[in-house]
């Protein structure tokens, strides 16, 4: 069972999302602001952070680079920023995906278990190597 840490202010999105995930098997800790989110990350390491941009005190792409210093945990930005150069920016901090507000939850799914997968892989040196 991997265990998410889902980082975002808004409530209602957290609880739903906390809802789904559970359903899907996850464990989720979740946290309202940036530092809250670092908090929670040094108190028990996730399989994969889901993590908004826009948050009180510490903002999405700070906790992205703070955690890269130190970590490959897996994160995928979850955000209302949907401009090229936003994307782009958290992609640039260390995020292995970026999805946009309003998303498709199966499809937010389907990512995270995507993300996950190759991961996993990569830690198990399980990368496919070309044989050409």
């Amino acid at each position: 069972m991997s265990h998410v840490l889902l980082v975002d202010d808004e409530v209602a999105l957290r609880e739903s999302l906390t809802y789904t995930l559970q359903k899907e098997g996850f464990t989720v800790t979740t946290a309202h602001d940036g530092q809250s989110a670092i908090k929670q990350f040094h108190k028990q390491v996730p399989d994969i952070i889901l993590l908004d941009i826009m948050l009180p005190e510490i903002d999405g792409m700070e906790i992205c680079w703070r955690i890269r210093a130190f970590s490959n945990v897996p994160i995928v930005m979850l955000t209302a920023k949907d401009q090229d150069i936003d994307k782009v920016r958290g992609l640039e901090a260390g995020a292995d995906d970026y999805v946009t507000k309003p998303f498709n939850t199966r499809e937010l799914m389907a990512r995270i278990k995507a993300v996950l997968r190759r991961h996993n892989d990569s830690k198990a040196g399980n990368g496919k190597a070309s044989s050409n």
